[in-house]
């Protein structure tokens, strides 16, 4: 299947890097968060992809115009230097189709822009580009097309260091809880999609509002839950938890690899996390 990225955003919660880089080419490690969003789709078979640019899009096109695959991976070395003979491989045998879809369009818009690159594609595969997961993907797709509806989305729970807050009539606090968890699910961002979804978008408007409401209306869009790891990069202090995350060896969205720990222990290690910085109010060591 085809996998669209949506990279034409401004990042703007990620101000530290806002200025130079568009929000995709942000590094967890050596590489860019939209690398290994990625490497997540080519694991499962998915290396067909059309990027949604945007913002600072020429820095996304030059990174893969000139990617370097001896710079990544293991490689021998011969004839005073003229042979370099490759141990491993990253992107040889990705498809990757890049497309101008606007400075300031929105996720629905950037979709319908593409429309047209997949031509002949009856589902296709969609991402923000800036969330990272352990869910196993072919089970997402089996139960999809299995189910016979037009849309889905994995289903997680989320990760930010807010409380949500219940009250009752005249405003007197009757709970608060941590929003991770506080039982309630968010959108992860990993989409999947028949292409009749296209009949549900119209002119100008978000993915996630006006088409979603039509198919659910209809009884036509599904959620997949997810308990396990997920994590999106929304703000400097989600880079600095991933790259922890990423030097400590435990990194379980890379799928491709053992993983170092298991996924609901990564999960509550970045919940552990993102709770103490919240109460101390200062930087994640």
């Amino acid at each position: 299947m085809k996998v669209v990225l949506f990279c034409g955003g401004m990042g703007m919660r990620l101000r530290e890097h806002a200025e130079s880089l568009p929000k995709p080419l942000v590094a967890i490690g050596s590489r860019p968060i939209l690398w290994h969003v990625m490497k997540y789709y080519a694991h499962y078979g998915h290396k067909d992809f059309i990027l949604c640019l945007g913002y600072k899009s020429a820095l996304i096109k030059d990174y893969f115009l000139r990617y370097n695959e001896a710079t990544s991976n293991d490689f021998v070395l011969s004839d005073g230097g003229r042979n370099v003979q490759l141990l491993g491989t990253d992107i040889q045998d990705w498809r990757i189709t890049c497309v101008e879809t606007g400075l300031t369009a929105n996720i629905g818009q950037r979709l319908a822009a593409v429309r047209k690159y997949l031509d002949g594609e009856d589902v296709f595969l969609a991402n923000y580009a800036d969330g990272l997961t352990d869910y196993p993907l072919p089970e997402m797709i089996d139960h999809f097309l299995a189910s016979g509806k037009i849309g889905a989305f994995l289903c997680v729970r989320p990760t930010q260091s807010f409380h949500v807050v219940w009250l009752d009539d005249d405003d007197t606090v009757t709970g608060i809880q941590h929003l991770a968890r506080s039982g309630l699910f968010v959108n992860g961002g990993y989409f999947i999609f028949r292409r009749q979804i296209f009949d549900y978008l119209r002119d100008g408007e978000e993915l996630v509002e006006e088409p979603f409401g039509r198919l659910i209306a209809e009884r036509q869009l599904a959620a997949y839950r997810h308990d396990g790891f997920w994590m999106p990069m929304d703000t400097f202090k989600d880079k600095q938890l991933l790259e922890d995350m990423y030097a400590r060896g435990a990194a379980p969205w890379e799928v491709w690899k053992k993983p170092a720990a298991p996924s609901s222990l990564a999960r509550e290690k970045a919940l552990a996390f993102a709770d103490d910085a919240f109460h101390r109010h200062q930087p994640i060591p």
